[in-house]
């Protein structure tokens, strides 16, 4: 079948004209309990733990249960709800945070678990002046233990783009 010129020019005008949104990836919705791995109930990922009485602080100590990760999410385009505790905050806006699951998680209390933290890079900065809404978040997801300041994660989220979570 060969199409004349004007045809194809005509199909070429229809693909540019439809909405990105036909195009859009689709993106898997997951929850936190999404994170443990299949067969690790949540309560054998939370550890004992001591207070750091130079730093005021308290440190909890995990079992191994607490970095063991899904890694079927290694690569996985994803929706995930949770709070932004900011790690990068510019004029623009917060480009890295830790997505957690709860208000206030790490912030005056022991974190939770390396895999129920989520390390978000994300290019277009969330405004800094709305920190305590819930969110979506968007984007490529990696299964990998890392270290910030604040607590170990066991995830890495590329965002491609975030918005506020519905009630």
């Amino acid at each position: 079948m060969t199409l004349s010129r004007r045809q194809a020019l005509l199909t070429l005008g229809a693909i540019a004209a439809a909405p990105h949104s036909a195009f859009a990836r689709t993106h898997r919705e997951i929850t936190w309990d999404d994170l443990i791995p299949k067969g690790v109930p949540y309560s054998e990922i939370i550890g004992e733990g001591f207070l750091d009485e130079q730093n005021d602080v308290w440190r909890p100590i995990f079992d191994q249960n607490a970095t063991k990760l899904n890694t079927d999410l290694d690569g996985a385009s994803i929706k995930m709800p949770g709070f932004v505790l900011p790690l990068d905050v510019t004029r623009k806006g917060v480009k890295d945070f830790l997505l957690v699951p709860y208000v206030g998680a790490c912030i005056h209390t022991p974190p939770p678990p390396p895999n129920q933290l989520v390390l978000v890079h994300s290019a277009d900065p969330w405004p800094d002046d709305d920190l305590w809404a819930a969110v979506w978040v968007l984007g490529t997801m990696q299964a990998k233990i890392s270290d910030t300041d604040i607590a170990q994660t066991g995830y890495h989220l590329t965002a491609e783009s975030m918005e506020y979570y519905e009630w």
